[in-house]
């Protein structure tokens, strides 16, 4: 079964391999066939992506992630916490009613909100980013915390009650050191979304506020596929998340064995 596992994981791993090979070859011999496996590494494709204006995409997709990501927490939190310590008779209609939002195709409300962004005066607008961003995430935010509240043993709320503990000390001191890796979990998949999203950010940003899918674009041209310049673009922009998901790890593994997938 291991073997199996390993030829699996290698399988799925052998495209970002190949891309990050590919970003250190020369133009002319990543087109080549058979592909070569031995060459001369260069860093000619990652000057040329930063010559073309990677920085400001960057930038752009760093402050709308990080931002868009705190506002969820901020508010998936709390309100997690009252639907698992306090639900209701209409609580799984509430639980629904989240959900159901990233049911309707991005395609199908894109004209409306370019409408209503353009009426604004907020097109190519990063902060337009963060709100709608910030909306996109906010229900799976929900649904998974809720997950891991559901999971703190009733025992510690009643001994912070004992104790005489009020609901926000007992919040802060007792359940959010608990389900921190759940916090964790759970601001990484935000950070992912938001890091990866595409459609809106093409279709509402411009030159100042394009991130960094939107620059990925701009490698394919009428000329054709700059291949190599793409796969170093790509590796640029892959680097973040990774580095994000490698120093969040333990706590990823943590929270994604705490309950917040069912």
């Amino acid at each position: 079964m291991a073997i199996v596992s390993w030829v699996v994981g290698i399988v799925f791993f052998f495209p970002v391999l190949w891309m990050v090979l590919t970003a250190f070859k020369q133009e002319a011999d990543a087109y080549t066939s058979p592909p070569k496996l031995f060459f001369a590494p260069t860093l000619e494709q990652f000057k040329e992506v930063f010559a073309a204006g990677v920085g400001p995409s960057l930038l752009n997709s760093l402050f709308a992630t990080v931002v868009s990501t705190l506002l969820v927490l901020l508010m998936a939190i709390p309100a997690a916490f009252a639907l698992s310590l306090r639900p209701v008779a209409k609580t799984r209609d509430v639980l629904f009613f989240f959900i159901s939002t990233k049911m309707l195709p991005v395609v199908a409300a894109i004209v409306p909100i370019y409408v209503v962004v353009n009426d604004i005066h907020m097109v190519d607008n990063i902060w337009t980013l963060v709100v709608l961003y910030t909306a996109l995430n906010l229900p799976i935010a929900i649904w998974m915390m809720r997950s891991f509240f559901l999971e703190v043993p009733g025992a510690l709320l009643e001994a912070a009650s004992i104790d005489g503990a009020s609901l926000q000390r007992t919040m802060r001191e007792v359940v959010l050191p608990v389900v921190s890796p759940g916090i964790a979990a759970t601001a990484l998949i935000c950070v992912i979304f938001a890091w990866n999203e595409f459609f809106i950010a093409v279709n509402l940003t411009a030159a100042r506020a394009g991130t960094v899918p939107v620059f990925l674009v701009g490698f394919i041209t009428s000329e054709g596929l700059y291949f190599a310049k793409l796969c170093a673009a790509a590796v640029l922009a892959a680097l973040p998340v990774v580095i994000a998901g490698w120093v969040a790890q333990n706590k990823l593994v943590q929270g994604l064995s705490f309950g917040a997938v069912k």
